[in-house]
């Protein structure tokens, strides 16, 4: 059957559309008054640009073809985050802060969940060039107004920090090629998984590195990390700025949790994820990735989030059905200027074209322009 759509891929109809269009421009209206600039990178790129420092979980995701034009691979973006970072590395190529955001349709070439959609609409902000956690502190809290913005005001926001778990690898002599695995049992909490695969490794290292599934609740659990985890300049200074976060964002829904890292594996610092609406997975993830734009010549503190706006909006009602007014066709003396002023004052106004009399009541028009007494006005729309 030709019209049959590729699996996880779905056509958006008209109450869905306008559904996902009202938050769309509600959101990028949250943006642009925090200050940060709608950018609109390219749907596909060279795959090197899209997934260089990016990780090898993002590869896997990215749809891949050849430029018949050059006769190079090419990818179709799986994640917008590192063209955002491109821009801001090649492009603006601006010395002090940059605020940007951006939403459109991205392609995975696996679901993410047997529910999951291949083509999320990615909606997201990032801000470049400030290394403290001032920064960290604006985009969590930008994130939480974009909830509540959204009527899913976020329930929970968990905080990790893949700063320290590639410290506590480092320093316990984990080869490079080994930290996917070691990082996979923790963010399952994979306990017994865990004890297997750091046996052999020395302590206090391998000690730590057991702790972290287990340190996760509220800011207390910062005090008991700074008594499981080794006393090492670094692991400190990481527990140090989620104890800052901690108190930055006491007013917010925030837990912690040592050994929650996910999102793609170019994050750097403090990573967070967002919950809400009662949804079992995060609606948002986000963190630091101040390595990614070196990928592009030019490195920049960044941090920011994104989210999938069809699945914010699953909870939300149904837009409320706005009737149509039904306009006759032809060139009467005052319709134009009636149908403008309609328009003017954000009326839908469909003209009548001939020959589908009974019709227009499946198009959506409640009310129709009539004259009457010399005058254009607008009536119940009758006989439909």
């Amino acid at each position: 059957m030709r019209w049959l759509l590729p699996d996880h891929i779905q056509d958006t109809l008209p109450p869905e559309a306008d559904k996902l269009e009202a938050l769309r421009r509600r959101l990028l209206d949250a943006f642009r008054v925090h200050g940060y600039q709608l950018v609109m990178p390219p749907m596909l790129e060279y795959l090197d640009s899209l997934t260089t420092g990016a990780g090898q979980d993002l590869e896997l995701r990215t749809f891949k073809l050849v430029d018949q034009l050059s006769g190079r691979t090419m990818g179709v973006r799986a994640d917008m985050t590192p063209q955002v970072a491109r821009i801001d590395a090649q492009l603006l190529n601006r010395r002090g802060v940059s605020r940007l955001c951006y939403c459109a349709s991205v392609l995975h070439s696996l679901p993410s969940t047997l529910t999951a959609t291949r083509e999320p609409l990615q909606l997201g902000a990032e801000l470049y060039g400030h290394a403290g956690l001032e920064a960290d502190v604006e985009i969590i809290r930008l994130l939480a107004e974009v909830m509540q913005v959204a009527q899913v005001p976020a329930s929970r926001i968990d905080i990790g920090h893949v700063g320290l778990f590639r410290i506590l690898a480092a320093r316990a002599g984990v080869a490079p090629e080994r930290e996917e695995p070691l990082f996979d049992l923790l963010q399952a909490k994979d306990v017994p998984g865990l004890g297997e695969f750091v046996a052999e490794l020395a302590e206090p290292w391998r000690s730590a590195l057991m702790a972290l599934p287990g340190l996760y609740g509220g800011a207390a659990v910062l005090k008991r990390a700074r008594a499981a985890l080794p006393d090492d300049a670094e692991v400190i200074r990481a527990i140090d700025e989620m104890c800052a976060l901690a108190a930055a964002l006491a007013d917010l829904p925030i837990s912690f949790d040592l050994a929650d890292l996910r999102g793609y594996h170019y994050h750097s610092g403090v990573v967070f994820a967002a919950y809400g609406n009662g949804a079992a997975s995060a609606l948002a993830l986000g963190g630091r990735y101040d390595l990614l734009g070196g990928a592009f010549g030019r490195g920049r503190p960044a941090t920011g989030f994104s989210l999938d706006l069809r699945q914010l909006a699953l909870g939300l009602p149904e837009a409320l059905a706005v009737g149509a007014v039904l306009a006759p066709f032809g060139d009467e003396p005052g319709l134009r200027e009636a149908v403008f002023a309609l328009r003017a004052a954000g009326e839908v106004v469909m003209i009548a074209l001939p020959g589908h009399e009974t019709t227009w009541n499946e198009a959506g028009c409640d009310r129709q322009l009539v004259r009457r007494a010399g005058a254009w006005v607008v009536e119940a729309l009758q006989g439909e």
